[in-house]
């Protein structure tokens, strides 16, 4: 799991270099409250990437407005990762379906 897909750019070009050639599945977590940030960042080992430090400085306290940018986020990320040729990606939706709904639709003419 990762906000930046940098790391997981650098990550896979690390492996590929070792001669490693498994499956790589990206992890994405639509953070959709704020509340969740502390608990995912240290559970995970990741960081939070300054633009989306900033989209939940700015939209943390509006659970509605935060769950939209989330979304929004965890879309352009996916979307990104496409472009550049991953083709398994896992969304974490916290047994919340409508979020994965709501990311499907987002990208639904990208995964044809």
């Amino acid at each position: 799991m990762f906000f930046d897909n940098n790391i997981l750019y650098n990550y896979l070009y690390k492996i590929r270099e070792a001669g490693i050639s498994v499956p790589v599945v990206a992890g994405i977590m639509p953070v959709t409250n704020a509340n969740q940030i502390k608990r995912i960042l240290s559970l995970s080992g990741t960081y939070l990437p300054q633009r989306f430090k900033s989209i939940v400085d700015r939209y943390g306290y509006n659970p509605e407005v935060m769950a939209q940018a989330g979304i929004a986020y965890a879309t352009e990320q996916i979307i990104d990762l496409y472009a550049n040729g991953i083709n398994a990606v896992h969304v974490y939706s916290m047994n919340k379906p409508e979020i994965a709904k709501k990311i499907q639709e987002n990208i639904s003419e990208i995964l044809k």
